[in-house]
């Protein structure tokens, strides 16, 4: 395959935003009138999700959630080991955030916050997109100096949020510790509003840090300005070992090793909702990476589990899902 790890190291690190999803489903209207991008993350306080959420028709479903929250989730769930590092509130969601992790096989590295616990609110409309409205909580407040090296010290690869983004030091010294203990560093880039938001400083750590880079058709058009997939792919893959180009209900394009992989899509394209598909085609992807298989084979795990996470809403895979993915992918 051409990727090493170091050590045949097996624990995955996932950084991020420890978050509690809430789930709506709304019409298109819905978001026409909070003037929303659909796709997009937007960045709101508590009161504007309450606002926002006394409009839903519904109460919306509450899950434990965030993006590298997903992802360790998934590698926990595959048999991977997984840890996630994050900040939690000192309150019922925050305890059920955690108590979450550990049940779905996920080592906790929360630290804590007298602020709220974070939510996410999404909204799902009938093409099964989701648009996120997100309030950040205890997870903005993660400083650069809480970031302990020994969390690290063991990772194969450390699996970062594009959200982090959003707090450039706290990115920064993440990163730092990631290469202190020789840790491959994969990206997600999270969202097209992310990459918007960072354009400035996104270059230069793609550049000088990251090993493998993830992005959905959105993500990179607005990272390198092309539309088309080769170009798109180019462009993604120039300064790292491995770069992901998800292309919905089409599959994927992985490029590393000097070749080019396409891998299909599971199932017929149908999907209930979207949310978490590309956290647990990352968790399948980097799970494979670290047991030594294929570009090919980590692929189909990762279409594999973004297929099943779709199929039920919320970033969560039943365990009828789990079944038939055992069955579709031979696991180590």
């Amino acid at each position: 395959m051409g990727f090493e790890i170091k050590e045949n190291r097996k624990r995955i690190v996932s950084v991020g935003s420890a978050l509690v999803d809430m789930l709506a489903r709304e019409e298109d209207a819905f978001l026409d009138i909070e003037g929303a991008a659909k796709g997009g993350m937007t960045l709101i306080e508590s009161h504007q999700i309450d606002r926002i959420v006394a409009r839903t028709t519904l109460t919306p479903a509450i899950v434990p959630g965030g993006s590298a929250c997903n992802t360790a989730i998934g590698i926990g769930m595959l048999g991977g080991v997984a840890r996630f590092v994050g900040k939690r509130g000192e309150d019922p969601i925050g305890e059920l955030f955690e108590a979450d992790l550990v049940r779905n096989n996920v080592e906790p590295k929360l630290l804590r916050s007298e602020a709220p616990t974070g939510r996410v609110l999404s909204i799902i409309t009938p093409d099964a997109q989701r648009t996120m409205f997100t309030y950040l909580g205890a997870a903005s407040e993660m400083r650069p100096d809480e970031i302990s090296p020994e969390w690290f010290e063991d990772a194969a690869i450390v699996h970062v949020e594009g959200y982090l983004l959003f707090n450039r030091e706290l990115m920064a010294a993440v990163l730092a510790a990631a290469k202190a203990a020789g840790a491959r560093i994969s990206l997600d880039l999270a969202s097209f509003t992310v990459v918007e938001g960072a354009k400035d400083i996104l270059d230069r750590i793609v550049a000088e840090d990251i090993d493998i880079l993830i992005a959905n058709e959105d993500e990179a058009l607005a990272f390198t300005g092309h539309r088309d997939e080769s170009k798109a792919l180019e462009a993604l893959s120039r300064d790292v070992d491995i770069a992901v180009l998800k292309i919905g209900a089409r599959g994927s394009i992985i490029a590393g090793n000097g070749e080019i992989v396409a891998i299909k899509a599971v199932g017929d394209g149908s999907a209930v909702d979207t949310t978490g598909a590309g956290d647990l085609w990352a968790a399948g992807f980097l799970y494979g990476l670290v047991n030594g298989y294929s570009f090919e084979q980590s692929g189909a795990i990762g279409s594999t589990c973004g297929y099943e996470v779709c199929q039920l809403i919320g970033a969560k895979i039943s365990d009828n899902g789990w079944q038939r993915i055992r069955e579709l992918v031979v696991l180590p």
